[in-house]
């Protein structure tokens, strides 16, 4: 029993810091790009990053699969250099937990970025900083807050995503079995109090997580 309890929790939490990762440090640079330009498609490239938001899980592992599965080209290319297929892996329920929580981290860089700071930046560049400094000890600060809440926001999609990675990484326990894979799991298997410990579990690190972003965001705004 306690070898069949952690080891999914152990899984997620291990997935959700990878997928994490990815999505902070692929939202704070899309973010960042997209806060400080203007070009035309901007309006449909930025529609392409919130999709997930909208999308149903399986929708998104539906184009996972089309894009890297093993008949596709990237996926072939994949193969060919690990000697191996991206489904099916954990690498894969990382990859599918990362894309559903990249607009949040993108969100939240996005409006970190756009803070209304200018004034303060230009007045640092008048002052001989170079774009560097300027960044580093002005942009960077002010955004900060944004950015941390957009990585927790991203974690806890994270450990919580399951219908892209049922989809793109299976369902294989002690690899691609997380928490919300092994609730659905133990729930169709009748052990209700198994399923019972791994929601409260879950619930609780959710809401712990949101309680510090709200207590972050009183601090600094508030």
């Amino acid at each position: 029993m306690h070898s069949q309890f952690w080891t999914p929790v152990m899984l997620s939490i291990q997935t959700a810091c990878a997928a994490g990762l990815i999505a902070m440090i692929s939202g704070t640079l899309a973010g960042r790009a997209m806060a400080k330009s203007s070009f035309r498609g901007k309006v449909l490239l930025e529609t392409l990053f919130l999709a997930p938001i909208v999308l149903p899980p399986t929708v998104v592992g539906f184009f996972l699969i089309v894009i890297f599965g093993r008949t596709s080209p990237i996926g072939q290319f994949i193969e060919a250099v690990f000697q191996q297929p991206i489904m099916f892996t954990w690498w894969a329920a990382v990859f599918a937990s990362a894309v559903v929580a990249f607009p949040l981290m993108y969100q939240s860089a996005k409006s970190g970025f756009s803070g209304n700071y200018r004034a303060l930046e230009e007045s640092a560049r008048d002052l001989g900083a170079d774009e560097r400094r300027v960044f580093w000890h002005i942009t960077l600060p002010l955004a900060f807050p944004a950015l941390l809440s957009g990585a927790i926001l991203s974690f806890v999609r994270a450990l919580g995503e399951f219908g892209a990675t049922f989809m793109f990484a299976g369902n294989i326990p002690g690899r691609t079995q997380t928490l919300p894979l092994a609730i659905y799991m133990a729930m169709d298997a009748g052990n209700m109090e198994l399923a019972w410990l791994w929601v409260l579990l879950t619930v609780s690190l959710s809401l712990a997580f949101l309680a510090v972003i709200q207590v972050l965001h009183t601090k600094w705004l508030g």
